[in-house]
C-alpha cells in the first residue's frame, strides 16, 4: 500500500428504512429527516439524510478495506450538500499518506455527480 493507492468505493442507496435504523442507533430523531408536513413547509419534497449517517459511511468503507484487526483512529468529514431520501451515494478513497502502521485516505461522499461530503480518515494497521 502506498500514497496514490485508490480504496474499494462504497456504493449504497440512502432509503427510508436506512435513516429510520440509524435515527433509532443514534437517537437522533429530527424531524428534518421523516416528517413530510414539515419538510414541505420547508419547500423539500424528501426527507434529508441525516448528515452524521456519511460519517458512519466513511468509516465503513476503511474498515471494510482494511479488515477487522485495524482500527480507525481518526475521521474528520465535512458535509458540502444535503442528500435527499432515496438517493445513491458513492464513498471513493484516495491513500494520502502510509507511514508505518499509519495510513491516511481522503475520501469523497458523491451524489449525482457532486461531492456531498468530504474528508480524511487515518486508520492503524496491526
Amino acid at each position: 500500500m502506498k500514497a496514490g493507492d485508490e480504496v474499494p468505493a462504497l456504493e449504497r442507496t440512502v432509503g427510508a428504512a436506512d435513516m429510520i435504523a440509524y435515527a433509532g442507533a443514534t437517537w437522533d430523531w429530527h424531524r428534518l429527516h421523516h416528517d413530510a408536513a414539515y419538510l414541505r413547509a420547508r419547500g423539500l419534497d424528501r426527507p434529508v439524510v441525516d448528515g452524521q449517517l456519511f460519517g458512519a459511511l466513511l468509516a465503513e468503507q476503511v474498515q471494510d478495506w482494511l479488515g477487522p484487526d485495524a482500527r480507525l483512529r481518526r475521521l474528520r468529514f465535512r458535509l458540502l450538500s444535503m442528500v435527499f431520501a432515496g438517493e445513491s451515494v458513492r464513498v471513493t478513497g484516495v491513500v494520502t499518506g502510509v507511514e508505518g502502521p499509519l495510513v491516511t485516505v481522503e475520501q469523497k461522499v458523491l451524489v449525482a455527480g457532486r461531492v456531498a461530503a468530504g474528508g480524511t480518515a487515518q486508520a492503524v494497521l496491526p
